[in-house]
């Protein structure tokens, strides 16, 4: 249990999403369902993942034992886009039609999507759930806002550094112990092996460019009196985002390929053999275990830029939760908890690697898999979180970081005109949020 109490306690931040969320009322009208209909058809959005497949046989195994007590009632789901999911999902809120009963959504959403009025407040049937007593109190506050509960925490994720074990034998690599030591690295092994990017970066992906941003002393934003004032420009964090983006060029992963990729792109490439390192999550386990680079991988925490340290790292995790306007309600809440149960969680870290929310399911992992160990120990280290505002919805759906990024790695802008640009636009973010 101490272990699990490691795990959770660097996501504390999530709660003071619950304190600060609901200074703004919701700007979409009110589309709360009139009738709660007992059958009919569930139809329910879920994240596409990189390797989708294990996803789908754990989701089809919980929609099944669901509809043993639910015979009258069908389940349809789709599988979206993460990039996209922001305009999807806001057009749900205003189109109850059209609309899913349930969605997936990001625990840094949550702020907004309440503020939206889109989640309806399940409090009442969490606090009654037997199984909702085992789970982390602060990966409960990733569902809470103002107190309510708005759905069921689906895992917790954290990133660390993969790389490749075959490789850095042949080169007489070690795992890089500092920042500038991977940048070295990375630059080495593309010499020695031009074929391979020597670290596979993203200039689209934030939650991969952000431990380099915290590790250099920079911040995101800092708030004060309830307001948050954007940061990505300071001397600290410009150290951190010129750290990142000197990772982008001929002599590692060129620009021309490299500024557009996200997340799920850089752990393709290291998956498909095409990179010596990545920055990847616990969550993405399955899809490299599923490629060429099987048996020939292991992960460490990222490093810091001291010997030693641990780059702090973005603490992560979806949920699921209940729009407000579905009109099936209480059997899209029986359908959150089989979604979001420990059996389906347990079979999800099996399958994908996503870290369980309950402390007695995680407890269990822990002990059974030994590639969850360097996630453990970046969670422990000093892992962080966004600005708990609605305004940062806004800032991550229209990309204000990485096009900050990409401007920078393309010879657009120099980092002060990018960050100074980038915090600019989150300051108004932040503002209209309320």
């Amino acid at each position: 249990m101490k272990l699990s109490a490691r795990i959770a306690a660097p996501v504390t931040a999530l709660a003071l999403a619950g304190l600060t969320a609901t200074a703004c009322a919701p700007q979409t009208s009110d589309n709360s369902a009139k009738t709660d209909e007992k059958s009919g058809t569930l139809r329910v959005w879920l994240f596409q993942e990189v390797s989708n497949k294990p996803k789908e046989q754990v989701v089809g195994a919980a929609i099944a034992s669901f509809r043993v007590q639910h015979k009258d009632t069908e389940v349809e789901v789709e599988y979206i886009p993460v990039d996209t999911r922001a305009q999807r999902i806001k057009a749900a809120f205003n189109d109850p039609a059209s609309a899913p009963d349930l969605i997936e959504y990001g625990n840094t959403d949550t702020a907004g999507y309440v503020k939206d009025g889109g989640l309806a407040d399940v409090s009442e049937e969490f606090g009654a759930w037997d199984e909702a007593k085992d789970t982390d109190p602060t990966a409960k506050q990733s569902v809470t806002v103002d107190g309510k509960v708005y759905g069921a925490p689906l895992f917790v994720g954290v990133r660390a550094l993969y790389y490749r074990t075959d490789v850095f034998k042949e080169l007489g690599v070690q795992p890089p112990k500092t920042q500038a030591e991977l940048a070295s690295t990375a630059r080495k092994i593309h010499k020695a092996k031009p074929e391979l990017y020597g670290i596979a970066v993203g200039g689209a992906y934030t939650y991969g460019a952000m431990p380099f941003i915290w590790a250099n002393g920079g911040e995101l934003a800092t708030e004060g009196g309830g307001t948050y004032k954007a940061a990505v420009n300071s001397p600290e964090a410009r150290k951190g985002i010129e750290a990142y983006t000197s990772l982008f060029g001929d002599d590692n992963c060129p620009a021309a390929k490299c500024a557009s990729m996200g997340g799920n792109a850089t752990v393709t490439a290291f998956a498909s053999g095409k990179a010596a390192m990545a920055i990847g999550g616990d969550f993405s386990h399955a899809a490299v275990e599923a490629g060429t680079v099987k048996g020939k991988y292991a992960v460490v925490p990222l490093p810091g830029t001291t010997p030693g340290s641990i780059a702090p790292a973005f603490a992560g995790g979806n949920n699921i939760g209940v729009l407000k306007s579905s009109s099936h309600r209480t059997l899209a809440v029986d359908l959150m908890k089989s979604l979001t149960g420990k059996e389906t969680q347990g079979k999800l870290f099996d399958a994908m690697g996503f870290l369980p929310t309950y402390t007695d399911v995680r407890a269990q992992a822990a002990t059974k898999e030994p590639f969850v160990k360097p996630f453990i120990d970046t969670l422990a280290a000093d892992a962080k979180f966004v600005p708990a505002s609605p305004g940062w919805g806004r800032i991550d759906a229209s990309l204000v970081l990485p096009t900050m990024f990409q401007e920078i790695v393309s010879g657009k802008k120099d980092v002060p005109a990018a960050s100074d640009e980038a915090a600019k636009k989150m300051d108004a973010a932040f503002a209209s949020a309320g």
